[in-house]
């Protein structure tokens, strides 16, 4: 794994960036470069550098409209006299903590470190706080379950018209925005599983109200993902001493509904399904406590029922 702190993308990136655009306008403001070299804390030669371009930027840096803005603003504060050094301090961190609330510093270090990518990674604005670790464990374990599907070859036969999709709740959730999904859902796509973007709170509907609905009668079953509903299917769980739920298909009122016949049952079991309606397709929703659980139990149960 390659491990860079964000505070290396500052130094290495931003601050090259903005001496050099600092630089560029105060030379277009007349400025020597002795004088430029000065004020930046640099030499003249590498002043001279900065002028001809020789010196390497970061170009999500310096195309920002607020960076842009930012080293107008300084470059005319200091040509006036009426910004100094803490002034023009203040500016630039607080630039840095723009670029680092989901923005350009982020983008980068991402690229760096592709293990943050899809994380909605926010440690430099807020820290390590709980209620972010618990949506960071949950978007992680969402992915984590689509490359399992993806890498099934079981799987795309059991994708639903409608798309598949994998959810899981955050411990505490209340609506259909404390669920993690995939926007757009999963589709079969020339025979292979097409996870179209990475997992995001509030994406999914009926596999969160189908979660929500578990979680009101069994708090752990926090995650589920839809197949479409086959014999085979249900067979391969009945023979690993699973005992499929079935439902009633209708939408309407479902929630109630479900959330009524796993209280008559007593608990969750690991698979329910229906069996369709008109206008609505047969479908069955494996359940676990983790993302990455219901999936690894929806590939064993489709492999066995392939063979």
């Amino acid at each position: 794994m390659t491990l860079q702190l964000p505070s290396e993308i500052v130094v290495e990136r931003f601050l090259p960036t903005a001496r050099a655009m600092l630089a560029t306008e105060l030379d277009e403001k007349g400025w020597t470069q002795q004088e430029i070299a000065d004020q930046l804390g640099v030499t003249q030669a590498a002043v001279s550098k900065y002028a001809s371009g020789s010196v390497t930027v970061e170009e999500r840096f310096r195309e920002d409209a607020r960076m842009q803005q930012t080293i107008e603003r300084i470059a005319e504060g200091l040509a006036a006299d009426e910004m100094d050094e803490y002034a023009v301090l203040g500016e630039l961190l607080a630039l840095v903590r723009e670029f680092e609330d989901r923005g350009p510093i982020c983008a980068v270090h991402e690229e760096e470190m592709p293990a943050l990518q899809g994380m909605g990674c926010d440690l430099c604005v807020r820290g390590t706080d709980t209620a972010v670790l618990e949506e960071r464990a949950v978007l992680s374990s969402v992915r984590r379950a689509t490359r399992l599907l993806a890498d099934s070859a079981a799987v795309v036969a059991a994708i639903p018209n409608v798309g598949m999709n994998v959810g899981m709740a955050l411990p505490d959730a209340e609506d259909a925005l404390d669920v993690a999904a995939v926007p757009g859902r999963i589709h079969d796509l020339r025979g292979r599983v097409n996870v179209p973007s990475n997992p995001e709170f509030g994406a999914s509907e009926h596999v969160a109200r189908t979660i929500l609905a578990a979680m009101a009668v069994t708090p752990s079953r926090r995650a589920a993902l839809n197949l479409a509903t086959d014999e085979a299917l249900l067979d391969a769980a009945h023979e690993r001493g699973i005992e499929p739920l079935e439902f009633d298909a209708g939408y309407e009122d479902r929630d109630e509904r479900l959330e009524a016949a796993f209280r008559d049952r007593g608990d969750v079991p690991r698979v329910i399904y229906h069996s369709g309606a008109f206008g609505i397709e047969p479908i069955t929703y494996v359940f676990g406590e983790t993302a990455v659980e219901a999936a690894e139990l929806a590939v064993e149960l489709l492999d066995a029922a392939a063979t």
